[in-house]
């Protein structure tokens, strides 16, 4: 074989072994960090307003409350932003959970309703006995389970 043919055949080993390494490593990354959800398109505090009276009366709720688990008594207000749920520091209600996932579930307001979604966690999000599979509408006393714990809705 030439020269040449030799160091071809070298460099495309190298590529493809940085891209074992690189591929690993990813999969490392999102195991314990867990994976990014997509960012929702921001609504402003007006926008949200005018949901909020476009439902005609409907009562909304305006905390999530823990129930039941190790952080029993924990709320966060719905203000119409993004509730993000889970053991991670960057959550909106991080908690000590540890049958949760780093970023477990999301609250998100639209178009006048509230819904809990699974973020793809492990252990899955139950609302009753039913594990979450898409975004699920939500309202005033409703209750939902990731790990251990239970939130409920409240006025």
């Amino acid at each position: 074989m030439s020269e040449l043919t030799l160091t071809v055949i070298k460099l495309g080993f190298l590529a493809v072994l940085w891209l074992l390494v690189l591929s690993v490593t990813s999969a490392m990354r999102a195991d314990l960090f867990g994976v990014r959800p997509p960012k929702p398109p921001k609504q402003s505090r007006e926008t949200v307003r005018q949901n909020k009276q476009s439902r005609g009366g409907k009562s909304l709720p305006s905390q999530a409350v823990v129930i039941e688990g190790p952080d029993t008594g924990r709320s966060v207000p719905l203000e119409g932003i993004p509730v993000t749920i889970g053991r991670g520091d960057t959550c909106t209600l991080p908690l000590a959970d540890e049958y949760i996932s780093t970023q477990h579930a999301r609250l998100r307001f639209h178009e006048g309703q509230w819904y809990v979604e699974d973020l793809g966690s492990t252990n899955g999000t139950y609302i009753g006995n039913d594990r979450l599979t898409r975004s699920t509408p939500v309202n005033v006393k409703s209750r939902f389970r990731l790990g251990k714990t239970v939130v409920e809705l409240r006025k």
